[in-house]
């Protein structure tokens, strides 16, 4: 028999991914995987991508550490987290059709969970600002029907938990400056640029 403590973790990444998909394929299968995430490399660096049953919940940036993005699900979602790659599939396919130029809206369900109140109005109307264009915190405000929120506005957008599927890097400040964003400066910087490119 078998010692415990012969047991070895595989070395190779490729056994050890199989494994992880194995066990994220047996976990939904048995209706117990509340929140699937995965990584994907993207020009903006690796992205995480998390997704409930409902749809995509969480997008986060490099500048946020998987540790605490998987914590933070784990508290306001469910503790059933668990890498399974298949369930986000669509998503990291239409991220790679975005960023390569050749999709401009994402057709992803979203699980808006993570936010609440005014928060969510603002980030249900980010979509409404077309592809290459910009509003301002202030638009934003007057289009969520409270023209005097525009500093709610713009912590709405610097919370918002799906950014990119929900467009947040399209709102700038009302001078033309970019402003705050999840993934950092450089990175609004970027996809503006890229939207601009692919017009």
């Amino acid at each position: 028999m078998t010692e415990i403590a012969d047991l070895q973790m595989p070395d190779d990444a490729d056994t050890l991914r199989r494994l992880t998909d194995r066990l994220g394929r047996a976990a939904e299968a048995a209706d117990l995987l509340d929140v699937a995430y995965r990584t994907v490399d993207s020009p903006l660096g690796r992205l995480l991508l998390a997704a409930t049953p409902r749809g995509i919940v969480r997008v986060a940036f490099e500048t946020e550490t998987e540790d605490e993005v998987l914590d933070e699900l784990a508290a306001r979602v469910s503790p059933r987290v668990l890498a399974d790659a298949r369930r986000l599939d669509p998503a990291a396919r239409e991220m790679e059709e975005y960023f390569a130029g050749r999709r401009r809206d994402f057709d992803l369900a979203i699980d808006l969970t993570l936010v609440m109140g005014f928060r969510r109005e603002v980030v249900q109307l980010l979509p409404t600002i077309p592809y290459g264009r910009t509003a301002s915190y202030a638009e934003l405000a007057a289009m969520a029907g409270n023209p005097g929120a525009t500093r709610a506005v713009g912590t709405a957008c610097a919370r918002n938990p799906v950014p990119l599927v929900l467009p947040c890097h399209r709102v700038v400040r009302s001078d033309g400056t970019t402003g705050a964003y999840r993934g950092g400066p450089e990175a609004k910087t970027a996809l503006l640029q890229l939207e601009l490119a692919h017009l």
